[in-house]
């Protein structure tokens, strides 16, 4: 039963990971510069649907990864306690897991607090700046994630 639990949280855990950070590269590097060739400044119509649409699954993602990580971590053997850095394995998780809670801060300051910033603001000159900040958190997760998958890597190993 233990190895049914951990296949299908491995599982689980890759899905969520797939659907994050697959969104954030598709959107990073196919859907902005194309709608910015084809729309111009019409495109931050077209992004704020995409988040509509993407926002639900990753925030879906987020709460999977936490629920799989956790059953993940407590099976491991390697897991020697929080704050508990008795070999490297548990060092590596513990820098990878604050990367991520980081990539969870920014998504959300993103989508609770930038984002209606963004539609409420009237000033076109202060748009494009808080605009540009939200993309620019987007490369900042697109960063980390890639790192976080590097460490997932160095977890395999150790």
């Amino acid at each position: 039963m233990r190895e049914i639990i951990l296949a299908v949280s491995y599982w689980l855990h890759l899905i969520a990971t797939v659907v994050w950070i697959g969104g954030i590269i598709f959107i990073l590097f196919i859907v902005i510069p194309s709608s910015n060739q084809l729309l111009g400044v019409e495109s931050g119509k077209l992004m704020g649907e995409i988040s509509k649409r993407f926002t639900p699954l990753a925030n879906y993602s987020i709460i999977l990864l936490i629920i799989t990580g956790l059953v993940l971590t407590g099976f491991n053997k390697q897991f020697s306690g929080i704050g508990n850095f008795k070999n490297n394995w548990t060092f590596v998780l513990t820098v990878k897991h604050v990367l991520v809670l980081g990539m969870v801060i920014v998504h959300f300051y993103r989508g609770l607090v930038l984002s209606p910033k963004i539609v409420k603001t009237e000033s076109m000159t202060e748009k494009t700046s808080l605009q540009k900040l939200s993309l620019n958190l987007v490369k900042v997760n697109f960063c980390a994630g890639l790192l976080v998958l590097l460490l997932s890597g160095v977890t395999s190993i150790l």
